[in-house]
Formats: structure tokens, C-alpha cells, sequence
């Protein structure tokens, strides 16, 4: 008797511990499908990346001596209101209904510049007025330039908020010109025989810095050398919050986050149609939410950037952690796009819930790189996407990008890989539903169209180099296309 029950017993230990064994693997299961399902990292990030706040204190810039007026320089004004702010542990600078022309304002830590309705702040666009000479960048290069119009180095907890404009006030006339002739033919006011940015001791000249890793603080430029100002850059600053304002007639790249962590850009709109009129181009950044903002632009809507050739490298920080959704995107040469300054890497990037529609978007999804650019992107997820009408491509990627004529080739072989699109709809997406132009030696790898429904395109493909194609409850011009491609 006794035998049985030990018998009986041994038997229920030796079940239990069967059941546990399962127990723990069905576990250790869903924790391995939870970390490979892409969208519960960007939950994270969401949780993790929360707006700054500022204390409950006011601080008017016409109680520092600024003028509505539209005419009175109120540089050192908005300078004054800042400095009092910060020194005071912070608080809001509020910029009141009326129309305040001023040079380039510096954020300070804990400052939020507050724009009420109705508040117009027209910048200066007397090149003078943008000295003394700031440590930024352009186009992926870093140098001694112009001060962005809204500035920020080395900062905490910042922001930019209310329903006020923007105006840099750029046009045919002030900024776009000193673009040169664009590769499309637009020329912005140039004119033949006017100096720009092309000239060889100006864009070329900085190009050649970067690669002989000249010191910054060598590569002077400013008066005479035609590099327009970004409009908002924080440069190395954490926890920055943008909001709700409308800007409108930028020089340049418009909302420029650099080497920062932790940044929203929320409720924001963007009408601007100058050459390289980027909407937002967060660089060398982390933690970055994009949501609920209207892009009209002349140049990308989104472009996510991580430096450019050996100097990009050389830095070495990836952008990661890139969330879009909720926005609006109009004109612009593509919706959301990774490059073509993307040479140190960019990791998660998600899209979701946005609308892109118009006959002069270019394309939706945008990836751009070259042999001289180099760079991975690893990880760039998009679903619940509506769009109307595309010029060119639903998804665009290519390896071959040229910025300038002879620039494209080196030694330098870009990875892409990991790209899903779920759950879209899109009337007209013009040229191709994927365009694909990878490269012999690195094939793009890991594309999947899933739940993808195109009522028109000219072409479904055109493919090149590329590695697991995969097509899952897909329709293009009304017919189901099921792929699995290696």
C-alpha cells in the first residue's frame, strides 16, 4: 500500500513539474513573440518619451521692450525675457497678439517660448543679424554658420508652443535664391552669373572640410559663402517639446532636432515651399514622437537624417526610435523619408495612422542612399496609412541616390533591411507600388507588403537586388498579387 502511494505521489511531482516546464515555455514563448512584434517597441517609446514642464510663471516680452509693430528690431527684447526666465528657474516667455520682427532667438534651459493666437514672430532676413557665428550644420556637415533662427546648444526641458506663426520670411527674393539652380530646373529668384551655395568655395568647400576632418571651429562660414540658416534647431539638447505653432517661409530646413534626446513635435503645422524646405528632420537623434502635424512642403515632408559620409561616421550616433503618426502630408518630395544623410545608421522608425495625398507628393515611403553615404537602416515599420495620390512610388528605396553630379560613388556598401507595410490603402500611387534599387553586393532584404490594397499604379514593380520580397493579402489594380520572393 504504501508503495502504490509513493508511486502516486513520484507520478503527481513528476506532472506538476511537467506543467511547470510547459508553463514556464509558454512564457518565455509569448516574451519571444512580444519582442519580435516591432509595434510594442515603439508603445515603449512612447511611454518613455513625456513633454517637459515648466513652472506657472509668465514672462511677456513687451515688459522687456518689445514693440508689435512689425517693424522694431526685438532681438535683444526676446534676449532680455529669456535670461530672466531661466535665471528664475523658468517658466513661459509669452509672446502676445501683434506681428514682432526679430534677429535669431536662443533658448535657454527650462524656457518655454509661447506664442498666443494671433502672435506673429517675422524674422530678419538680413544675413547681418544672424551673427556672431554659431556652432551648427548643414546638410549633414557640422560648421561655424549663420545662427538658426530659433536656436538651442547644450540645453534641458525646452520648447516652442501656442497657436502663433512662424515666419522666416524667406521668398524669391531673401534666402531661397542662394540654393542655385536646383538638378528639378527650379531656380527660387537665382539668377545666372549670382553667387550660391554651389559655388566651390562655399557647399564644395564645406563637403571637402568633412572629409580632411578640419576642426569645427575652422570651417568658418557666414557672410559671403551663401549656407542659409536652418529655422529650428536644437542642437545636443534633451527633452524639447514643440507645439501646436504654424510655421510658415523658412531658408532651410525647418524643425532640425540634433544629437538630441527625447523630442516631440506635436500639433504642428508646416506650409513652406523653398528649395530644401524640409519639414522635420530629426539627426543623430533618439526618442523622437512626430504626431498629428500638417506637412506642405517644397522638399521632404519628414526626413530622418544621421550625418553625411566620413563625418557622419566618424560621429557615429544612429537616429533610433523615430515614431510618426497622426499627420498630415501634402506636397513634398516624399512623406516620410530615411537619408540620403543617413551615414551612421538609423534603427526603428514607425509610421502609423497618417494621410498623405497630392498630385505633387512624390512618394510616400522614401529611402535614399549611395556607396559614399553608406549607412544601415535597420527596422522601418508602417501601417494604417491612407493615401491618395502619389506621383512616383507607395514605397521608394534605392541605393543609388545622387545629391550632386560624380558625388555618388565610393567604398562605403549601405544596408536596408526589415521595411513592413501593413494595413494601406491608396488610390493612386502613379509610377510603381515598390521601387527597389539595391545593389549587387548588398541586396535590400526583408521587404512585406501585408494587407496592401492599390486601386491604380502604372507598374507593380521594378525591382533590383533585392531579397525576400513578400506580398501577404495584397491588390494592386484591383488583382490579388501573392509573392514570397527570395
Amino acid at each position: 500500500m504504501k508503495a502504490i502511494i509513493m508511486r502516486n505521489y513520484k507520478t503527481i511531482i513528476y506532472l506538476n513539474l511537467v506543467l511547470l516546464f510547459i508553463s514556464c515555455g509558454e512564457k518565455n514563448q509569448t516574451r519571444a513573440v512580444s519582442e519580435e512584434n516591432p509595434w510594442d517597441k515603439m508603445e515603449a517609446i512612447l511611454a518613455a518619451t513625456k513633454e517637459p514642464t515648466f513652472k506657472n510663471v509668465n514672462y511677456s516680452v513687451l515688459d522687456y521692450g518689445a514693440k508689435a509693430d512689425g517693424k522694431t528690431m526685438n532681438t535683444e527684447a526676446f534676449r532680455l525675457a529669456i535670461k530672466a526666465c531661466t535665471e528664475n528657474g523658468g517658466g513661459k516667455v509669452v509672446v502676445p497678439t501683434g506681428k514682432f520682427l526679430s534677429g535669431p532667438i536662443h533658448l535657454d534651459n527650462n524656457v518655454n517660448l509661447h506664442l498666443e493666437e494671433g502672435a506673429e514672430i517675422l524674422f530678419s532676413t538680413n544675413p547681418n543679424d544672424y551673427y556672431p557665428l554659431v556652432h551648427t550644420s548643414f546638410e549633414g556637415m557640422e560648421l561655424m554658420n549663420y545662427s538658426p533662427l530659433i536656436y538651442a546648444k547644450n540645453k534641458k526641458n525646452i520648447a516652442i508652443t501656442g497657436k502663433g506663426t512662424l515666419n522666416g520670411q524667406a521668398n524669391n527674393t531673401y534666402w531661397w535664391p542662394w540654393k542655385g539652380k536646383t538638378s528639378e530646373g527650379d531656380v527660387y529668384g537665382y539668377k545666372p552669373g549670382e553667387p550660391s551655395q554651389l559655388d566651390s568655395l562655399n557647399l564644395p568647400a564645406l563637403m571637402k572640410m568633412a572629409e580632411k576632418d578640419v576642426p569645427i571651429d575652422k570651417r568658418v562660414f557666414g557672410n559671403n559663402k551663401y549656407l542659409r540658416p536652418n529655422f529650428i534647431e536644437p542642437f545636443d539638447c534633451e527633452n524639447v517639446l514643440i507645439k501646436d505653432i504654424k510655421i510658415i517661409n523658412a531658408p532651410f530646413w525647418i524643425i532640425h532636432p540634433l544629437k538630441c534626446t527625447n523630442v516631440i513635435v506635436d500639433g504642428v503645422t508646416i506650409d513652406s515651399h523653398g528649395p530644401n524646405n524640409d519639414g522635420c528632420d530629426p539627426e543623430y537623434s533618439k526618442n523622437v514622437i512626430i504626431q498629428n502635424c500638417t506637412f506642405n512642403t517644397g522638399d521632404d515632408c519628414i526626413a530622418i537624417k544621421a550625418g553625411r559620409d566620413h563625418e557622419g561616421r566618424k560621429v557615429g550616433i544612429m537616429s533610433e526610435n523615430i515614431v510618426v503618426r497622426s499627420c498630415k502630408m501634402i506636397d513634398g518630395h516624399g512623406g516620410v523619408v530615411i537619408g540620403s544623410e543617413m551615414s551612421a545608421g538609423v534603427k526603428n522608425v514607425f509610421v502609423e495612422d497618417c494621410f498623405m495625398d497630392s498630385p505633387q507628393l512624390d512618394r510616400a515611403i522614401r529611402l535614399k542612399t549611395n556607396t559614399k553615404r553608406g549607412g544601415t537602416v535597420d527596422g522601418v515599420y508602417v501601417r494604417n496609412i491612407k493615401v491618395g495620390k502619389v506621383k512616383q512610388a507607395v514605397l521608394h528605396i534605392t541605393m543609388n541616390y545622387s545629391v550632386y553630379a560624380g558625388q555618388k560613388d565610393g567604398n562605403f556598401i549601405p544596408k536596408i533591411k526589415n521595411i513592413l507595410l501593413e494595413n494601406i490603402t491608396v488610390e493612386n500611387a502613379g509610377k510603381y507600388a515598390i521601387f527597389a534599387d539595391g545593389l549587387e553586393n548588398s541586396p535590400i532584404e526583408n521587404i512585406t507588403f501585408k494587407n496592401v490594397k492599390i486601386d491604380t499604379v502604372k507598374e507593380n514593380f521594378s525591382l533590383k537586388h533585392v531579397k525576400n520580397l513578400k506580398l501577404i493579402d495584397t491588390y494592386i489594380n484591383n488583382k490579388k498579387v501573392n509573392l514570397t520572393s527570395n
